[in-house]
């Protein structure tokens, strides 16, 4: 018996408001991903010939910006998590060898 996957297709049709709001949020999302990556590279940087050191390092979380930054309390804090759960993943790939830098 073979297994057969099905797929369907949705049309997202927001207002004014709305897609200004998906635009803020997947703008937001983008800024704190690099943030948090260009973070990650400086401690890795600094910390390169020590690995000990490098595994106790703690990273932040996408909250930390948003004293400095405060167009990230409009946004879902989901979304914001969730672009951190995704670098965690991007490196966890990377340094297994399943993909390339993020």
């Amino acid at each position: 018996m073979t297994k057969q996957n099905k797929a369907f297709k949705f049309r997202l049709l927001p207002n004014k408001e709305q897609a200004l709001f998906l635009a803020k949020t997947f703008g937001c999302v983008r800024f704190v991903y690099n943030k948090m990556l260009a973070e990650r590279k400086d401690t890795y940087e600094k910390f390169k010939d020590d690995k000990e050191a490098l595994k106790k390092q703690k990273f932040p979380t996408p909250a930390k910006y948003k004293d400095e930054f405060p167009f990230l309390k409009e946004v879902d804090s989901l979304a914001l998590a969730n672009a951190q759960i995704n670098l965690q993943t991007a490196y966890k790939n990377f340094f297994e060898g399943n993909a390339e830098f993020p």
